[in-house]
């Protein structure tokens, strides 16, 4: 087990659909910095400013760089990631599914949605985890998780985060989105250090208030798939969208866009 896990950690992950981290990309923070500081400078096809007129703050995000952006895949390398990965997820396997980008600047009090990540992607399995590093400390602007909701029987409807409205045709097949807190929730959150990170499973609710404080909250999040994970079809265009894959329904993800950080094909 790597030093950064405990058998507790694993535990909560399984039952609980998310997990803190300590120091998971302590030694990378200051090149994911950089990183994100070319990424906001050299947008992406992806890049979203998520606030709308009149609204205070600057809410930028962006995915799917770590192919362009040199200083996202020398972390990535760099850092234990792919392991702690793989011990959570109980797989043989570790494939790079992507990255994502999301600062807020100081005086953002738009809150990040309620939502669950598996719905938008077109990928689906029991072995998923996404983490979330925060490159400043953090404490109110934390990222929340509803424990337990990776389990639940319907997944929750995606939106568009800045229209608000339904992210694919077929709204009846979801729940509604909750609210947490009004519901009484059992909400899971952290103060945070830079470099540590919050792993979560793709069907985990989640989601993060705004960004009153005086000081940025840069996050960098990675997300990563193991032995079970599959290409599934969705209503409608996903996010994100990866056009011209070529891949069909119960295919692993290929391994020249996605690939392997630990073991391959036959490892699974």
């Amino acid at each position: 087990m790597h030093p950064l896990l405990t058998q507790q950690t694993i535990d909560d992950y399984q039952a609980h659909g998310a997990t803190v981290v300590r120091g998971l990309f302590r030694d990378q923070v200051e090149l994911l910095r950089e990183g994100v500081a070319r990424n906001m400078a050299e947008p992406g096809p992806y890049a979203a400013e998520n606030l709308k007129a009149g609204e205070g703050g600057r809410f930028f995000d962006d995915y799917c760089n770590w192919t362009r952006i040199p200083e996202f895949e020398q972390a990535i390398a760099a850092s234990p990631v792919a392991q702690i990965a793989a011990e959570l997820m109980g797989s043989q396997t570790v494939q790079l599914f992507h990255d994502h980008v999301l600062v807020k600047e100081p005086g953002t009090s738009k809150p990040t949605p309620w939502h669950q990540d598996g719905p938008y992607y077109f990928v689906e399995g029991r072995q998923t985890v996404s983490f979330w590093s925060p490159l400043d400390p953090v404490t109110d602007a934390t990222l929340r998780c509803v424990s337990g909701s990776h389990l639940w029987e319907r997944p929750v409807l995606p939106t568009r985060w800045l229209a608000e409205d339904s992210f694919y045709p077929n709204e009846q097949d979801y729940m509604p989105v909750p609210d947490p807190d009004a519901e009484g929730m059992d909400i899971l959150e952290w103060a945070l250090e830079q470099g540590d990170a919050v792993a979560f499973n793709f069907m985990s609710l989640h989601g993060a208030r705004g960004n009153e404080t005086t000081r940025r909250r840069r996050a960098f999040s990675l997300r990563l798939v193991g032995d079970d994970a599959r290409y599934v079809e969705r209503p409608g265009r996903t996010s994100p969208p990866f056009p011209g894959h070529d891949m069909q329904p119960g295919q692993r993800l290929r391994e020249d866009w996605f690939p392997y950080l630990i073991g391959g094909p036959d490892a699974a």
